[in-house]
């Protein structure tokens, strides 16, 4: 492979902040923000708001999120005007 090309590959903390599930792995992004993980390390973190711990599809639970407002507000936008 060629030197000098590639992104550095390192341990990034994912943090799903709907479900508050943290979980270690590696990632190419380089976020600026760290956290300090269960071993006492500092890792770079990347705050997500789904992943696999709040998803519907695997958790099987429907979670209720802030909808109020998008039918009237739709309904509002496209109304036939008299």
């Amino acid at each position: 492979m060629k030197k000098g090309i590639h992104p550095e590959y390192k341990d990034v903390v994912f943090w799903d902040t709907s479900s508050d599930h943290k979980f270690l792995t590696r990632s190419t992004q380089a976020p600026k923000e760290t956290i300090k993980w269960e071993d006492g390390k500092e890792y770079p973190v990347i705050k997500v708001e789904v992943s696999s711990a709040s998803h519907p599809f695997f958790t099987g639970k429907k979670l209720f999120m802030d909808t109020a407002g998008r039918v009237e507000k739709f309904k509002n936008k496209y109304q036939k005007k008299a």
